[in-house]
């Protein structure tokens, strides 16, 4: 691969020893915080002496934080250069941890949480298209294989990192420790991020203001109807829906539009991005729903939940290494397809876990989850990513963390409104419904197959 212009002018190989390593650090940093959150959720409820159901806020205002940022900052990505949003975002999320970790009140936490959103969206949406950047297009493959398993790697770790911090300590050091590794990484990856070709076009504040502004409406109202009744989220889902209508109209004609419509029109893409939505949603919906499932009906302790847990993102691990070998034999219509009835399968089986199971029992069918959601995230975030032009990689990336966090976050709220409106049988429901957005988005996926059938 040729080499990039650093900072200094000089031309630098595109992949250094260092430049990996820190860029996939940085990544670790960033994603294990998701799982780790998730998981302490009943930890913090008995810390702030607040509903547990109460704290699905704390999960819900990241999500709404990062949907709402991730195409502004990957326009300014594409224009401003993704190693720069990349390194701001990661400033962004210490200040969010450390806020997060001194928090003494729900809603400072939640502040907190939000402002750390906001620097994960940056990093999220930047990733993708620097290791386009990065990686020759005959490795693109391996490259976002191994951004998948690095994902992986930190989901699977998560749990594990909570339980051994609630061990010996209070659940802000869980923020407190990220805010510390986040700061040291913004500062390395200041130092050694190559620059990355840049697009010439002008940024569009308005533009960027009216996207944030409707993807907050859109997470504000499928996050507050648990909360706050219908009419709140019917009027946040209109206001949405007339923003939408603005921002079409702001970039109408332009080539590079923030959302991206130019992409939607290649079927493949549009195809995947939905895909994607509605298996983010199942797997946000889970790693939600697992640690109430564990602590508070079957009765295991923080800790215990917390390493019950790891067998599905370890079996994820895994299948995202051998994922995306299959992807070069078997469309990823077809793999996705796969993998969302096994994710279905596993997740009706773990809706059946009898009382005093032992982790055997919880084990294999978290493994089977595992497998299931391996099949599709790999191959999928390939098809995404190669089906748009080289240049609109900003695009086509902020596009995929959108689809990601908007599937996660929208799981999140389901299992909120399903606490809220069945109390007693809240956690079954949350589990079943995510059978159905399984085998939903197996549909989807196995849609993409259509073009090809009709070919032949």
């Amino acid at each position: 691969m040729s080499g990039i212009e650093d900072r200094s002018g000089r031309r630098t190989p595109a992949v250094s020893r260092i430049t990996l390593p820190v860029l996939f650090a940085s990544v670790v940093v960033v994603t294990i915080d998701i799982s780790m959150t998730s998981t302490a959720l009943p930890a913090i409820a008995d810390g702030l002496g607040v509903a547990p159901a109460t704290t699905i806020w704390i999960v819900n205002i990241y999500y709404l934080a990062v949907v709402a940022a991730l195409l502004p900052t990957a326009a300014m990505g594409e224009i401003f250069g993704h190693e720069r949003v990349f390194t701001a975002g990661l400033a962004i999320f210490a200040a969010g941890a450390l806020i997060a970790g001194l928090a003494d009140s729900l809603e400072m936490l939640i502040f907190g949480r939000a402002v750390l959103g906001i620097g994960s969206a940056a990093t999220s949406a930047t990733t993708p298209a620097l290791i386009r950047a990065l990686y020759p297009p005959e490795r693109m493959g391996r490259g976002l294989g191994l951004y998948a398993t690095i994902v992986g790697v930190s989901i699977t770790a998560g749990p594990t990192a909570t339980s051994a911090i609630l061990a010996v300590a209070d659940w802000p050091w869980l923020f407190l420790q990220a805010a510390a590794t986040s700061a040291v990484a913004t500062v390395i990856c200041h130092r050694t991020l190559p620059a990355v070709e840049r697009s010439a076009r002008a940024f569009d504040g308005v533009a960027a203001g009216l996207c944030a502004a409707m993807f907050s409406c859109l997470l504000f109202a499928i996050a507050g109807a648990a909360h706050l009744g219908a009419e709140p989220a019917l009027a946040a889902l209109a206001a949405a829906a007339v923003l939408a209508v603005l921002l079409r109209r702001r970039e109408a004609g332009r080539p590079a539009p923030l959302l991206a419509a130019d992409l939607f029109r290649t079927p493949l893409f549009a195809l995947s991005s939905a895909t994607a939505i509605v298996a983010f949603s199942v797997q946000g919906l889970s790693f939600v729903v697992l640690p109430f499932l564990l602590h508070y009906e079957l009765g295991f302790s923080q800790v215990q939940t917390g390493l019950l847990i790891m067998p599905w993102p370890a079996a994820l691990v895994v299948m995202s290494v051998i994922a995306p070998r299959l992807s070069e034999r078997i469309p990823p219509g077809l793999l996705g397809g796969f993998g969302l009835v096994v994710l279905g399968a596993g997740l009706a089986l773990v809706s059946t876990i009898p009382e005093g199971a032992g982790p055997v029992e919880i084990g294999w069918r978290l493994v089977l989850c595992g497998i299931g959601f391996g099949f599709f995230q790999s191959p999928n975030m390939l098809a995404i990513m190669s089906s748009a032009p080289r240049e609109r990689s900003g695009g086509a990336g902020g596009i995929l963390a959108t689809s990601r966090l908007l599937g996660q976050s929208v799981g999140a709220a389901a299992v909120a409104l399903c606490l809220a409106v069945a109390p007693e049988r809240g956690v079954h429901v949350a589990l079943w419904l995510g059978v159905g957005a399984a085998l939903l988005g197996a549909c989807v996926s196995l849609s993409r197959l259509l073009p090809a059938i009709r070919r032949a």
